[in-house]
């Protein structure tokens, strides 16, 4: 049985790049997908937002959007730390990067982002592979299967 969702689910995209961010932001509207963006410019602000011990802090995103190139701290690192921690170790989180290194996609993968994304970002590509996670984690309430997209 499918879950009932009160509000909408919470994204937390994690990009540098304003231009970037303007382009998911737009690809996630475009697609119709309802949802509550909140953005972190670089990898210590996302660690600092998705890892927060204080008990009066946001839940938990139900989805985040990581690059991989960041200041501060490299989103290899983020979605590290956040498979090490409890509270986001089954967070989706799809990879949205520039680099289409085979050992950054291979990375990404064993430290467990659940969807790889190339930018510049393909819309059909993009706003197929969110719809789908948000879709099985959020209404059929399923951990999403690596590299679906």
């Amino acid at each position: 049985m499918s879950a009932v969702l009160s509000k909408p689910p919470r994204v937390l995209l994690v990009e540098d790049n304003e231009n970037d961010e303007l382009l998911a932001l737009h690809a996630l509207h475009g697609a119709g997908i309802r949802c509550d963006i909140e953005v972190a410019r670089d990898g210590e602000e996302a660690i600092a937002r998705l890892l927060v011990d204080d008990i009066r802090a946001a839940a938990t995103p139900d989805l985040v959007l990581l690059d991989l190139n960041l200041p501060k701290v490299d989103g290899h690192e983020v979605l590290r730390r956040m498979r090490a921690d409890e509270r986001t170790r089954n967070t989706p989180v799809v990879v949205l990067t520039t680099s289409r290194e085979t050992q950054d996609v291979a990375r990404a993968y064993q430290l467990g982002a659940n969807s790889f994304v190339c930018k510049p970002i393909d819309f059909d590509e993009f706003q197929s592979c969110t719809r789908l996670i948000l879709t099985l984690w959020l209404k059929l309430n399923v951990v999403p299967p690596g590299g679906t997209c």
